[in-house]
């Protein structure tokens, strides 16, 4: 695929397995531990072994390298081997690989996964403490030294441009937070299981750097996700139905920076989104109207409405009412703000389930769902769809 043609990988490989830790703020074990734990109960779901795995992808921020998984989860020989890089931004891409390694007969069985104790180990909302000399470090040094140090600091500079341009309060976002605890208060996997807020308790919420309140910010999560990728063929006589990949596609914009692209012409929107969604429409055929779920990643609320925008939802600034007026089920699982924060894997897993039926927040008939990965990074997105979608 280039950015300017369609491709032909659709509908070539499907998830067949997903697999999930408990999530918690406490692990109590090692990362590689939760990363075997993922993959084992990814392959049991698909009802498969160790022994059909010939392929690994993961994140270049995951400690657990895929030769020492592969290792530990049982797993023996392997033709591919392949690492994302921009943080939660790799999230669909790691599909996207193992698909493209499916579909080329380069492997026949690839799990990707992701797992970090990143509440009780390292908090990524802590922000800039150290970093190795690199071009992406040199380009945070325009930044660090007005106190731009945190995820959250980054986002609320264009979070603030977006409510000024378009005349909104902070309430905008409100919507987004809601939906999700709404989800999550019926996800018994959900951090937040049995706890829903309303509007008045966002606005309530204490500041963590305007216009972002700490109710706009996703969780820290412990815990570990595995995804199963083969065949399409293979998929439909495995345990589960399939969730075929109908489309998936990686973005990059221009003068795109990791969260801090303040030199493009606005800030108002998401480019790198933008370009996944160009990709996706253009190789799926489909149109933002087909479209039955969305799970869209989600660790600050602004980026959920510039997302729905940037697919073509609804018009630049007519987001937080289209998130208000429930025009499409949106992160059915919590989110990582109601569910767990597993760098958007947990995300892809609920679009698997809603393709499936299983979701506990099953949005009826589901047959096309879309998945989103990290935004202000380079990024990436899934279509799902049934066997029949």
């Amino acid at each position: 695929m280039s950015v300017r043609s369609g491709d032909g990988l659709g509908g070539r490989a499907a998830i067949a397995g997903i697999g999930a830790t408990e999530f918690s703020k406490d692990s109590g074990r090692s990362e590689l531990k939760l990363a075997v734990e993922a993959v084992r109960a990814a392959l049991a779901d698909a009802g498969l072994t160790p022994g059909d795995v010939d392929g690994m992808v993961t994140f270049t921020m995951d400690t657990s390298p895929e030769i020492t998984v592969a290792q530990a989860a049982g797993i023996g020989e392997l033709s591919f081997f392949s690492r994302v890089h921009y943080g939660g931004g790799a999230a669909c891409a790691t599909v996207q690989q193992a698909a493209m390694a499916v579909a080329t007969g380069v492997a026949e069985v690839v799990v990707c996964y992701r797992a970090f104790n990143e509440r009780s180990g390292r908090r990524f909302g802590s922000g800039v403490q150290q970093r190795e000399p690199s071009a992406e470090g040199a380009a945070l040094g325009w930044n660090i030294p007005f106190g731009l140090l945190t995820p959250a600091s980054w986002v609320a500079m264009a979070a603030q441009r977006y409510l000024h341009v378009y005349g909104l309060t902070p309430e905008a976002f409100g919507h987004v937070a809601m939906v999700d605890r709404r989800h999550a208060a019926r996800n018994p996997a959900a951090y937040f299981y049995g706890k829903p807020i309303t509007l008045e308790e966002h606005a309530a919420s204490r500041w963590i750097v305007e216009p972002l309140r700490l109710l706009d910010c996703c969780q820290e999560t412990d815990g570990g996700q595995a995804i199963v990728v083969t065949s399409a063929e293979r998929a439909r006589d495995l345990r589960c139905p399939p969730a075929v990949i109908n489309a998936a596609a990686q973005g990059a914009g221009r003068a795109q920076e990791q969260m801090t692209s303040y030199y493009r012409d606005g800030l108002t929107g998401l480019p790198e989104t933008g370009v996944v969604a160009r990709q996706l429409w253009r190789s799926s055929g489909l149109t933002p109207g087909e479209i039955d779920v969305g799970i869209l990643y989600d660790h600050f609320t602004p980026f959920v409405l510039m997302q729905l925008e940037e697919f073509g939802f609804c018009a630049p600034g007519e987001a937080a009412d289209f998130v208000a007026a429930d025009a499409l089920p949106l992160n059915t699982h919590g989110g990582q703000l109601g569910e767990a924060y597993l760098h958007g894997m947990n995300g892809i897993a609920e679009g698997v389930r809603q393709i499936r039926g299983t979701s506990v927040n099953q949005v009826p008939g589901a047959s096309r769902v879309l998945v989103t990965a990290g935004t202000g990074v380079p990024t990436s997105g899934l279509l799902l769809a049934t066997d029949e979608g």
